[in-house]
């Protein structure tokens, strides 16, 4: 997975555009509790599932400010905390095809983000719904092994 992202990166100078048709950079939070038991997803509008926040990197190359940005942008979050600034997870996924842009692959990258489960939530036009979930239970939100993943490296790192 890092290596295609890497060749991604390499062989297209534009690729924290969207205009790049085959795909491009986002970046997103994985936003979890200071327990690390919970995690903040969004039921995004558009692909009609649970997912943690991120989106278009729209030129930014600063991967961590992209999801920082996107996290305040569609939470109303303020006290975000980064928890480290090194890459916490990688993942390419393949977006269908809407009116106005043909199929196309994300090139995600995560970091693990703190913030206060008490905070006041804005539920952006992005979304149908915000919600503070335990992360035992992600499967029962999405199932997708992208998901289950962060949730497993979640709970590991809980228990050190």
């Amino acid at each position: 997975m890092a290596s295609d992202m890497i060749r991604f990166v390499e062989t297209n100078p534009n690729c924290a555009e969207r205009s790049l048709q085959i795909g491009h950079l986002t970046g997103s939070a994985w936003i979890v509790d200071r327990e690390r038991k919970r995690t903040l997803l969004t039921h995004h509008r558009k692909l009609n599932k649970w997912l943690q926040l991120g989106g278009h990197a729209d030129g930014e190359l600063n991967p961590l400010a992209v999801a920082m940005r996107e996290a305040s942008e569609e939470s109303g979050l303020t006290r975000l905390r980064v928890i480290s600034e090194k890459i916490f997870d990688v993942d390419r996924h393949l977006i269908p095809a809407r009116k106005t842009e043909p199929d196309h692959w994300h090139y995600d990258i995560r970091f693990m983000i703190e913030a206060d489960p008490d905070e006041l939530l804005s539920i952006s036009d992005e979304s149908h719904d915000l919600a503070w979930i335990e992360i035992a239970r992600m499967a029962d939100y999405n199932a997708e092994e992208s998901m289950l993943r962060m949730a497993r490296k979640t709970l590991v790192s809980a228990l050190t």
